[in-house]
């Protein structure tokens, strides 16, 4: 890819595991974040450098509620936000 690219999770909606995956062209420094809609943060799934490729995550959301979640991936130059359903 010639930037970085986040991908839906899936599935989703979910209960209570859903996969995250990203793509980068260039190793990077990755954080992938999980928010609720207020906008507070609930989970950090990522937090270092990644090789350029394919990566993924899977998130375990057994301890929230059911509701809206943001999950944000951040670059050193790039971010790119999508939304998820958790449904119990």
């Amino acid at each position: 890819p010639a930037r970085p690219y986040l991908y839906q999770n899936y599935p989703n909606p979910f209960n209570p595991r859903t996969v995250i995956s990203w793509q980068l062209p260039v190793s990077s420094a990755v954080k992938l974040s999980v928010y609720n809609i207020a906008g507070e943060q609930v989970a950090t799934l990522a937090n270092d450098r990644f090789p350029a490729g394919f990566h993924t995550v899977e998130w375990d959301a057994s301890h929230l509620a059911s509701a809206i979640y943001l999950y944000e991936l951040k670059t050193m130059n790039f971010t790119q936000t999508r939304k998820m359903i958790l449904m119990k």
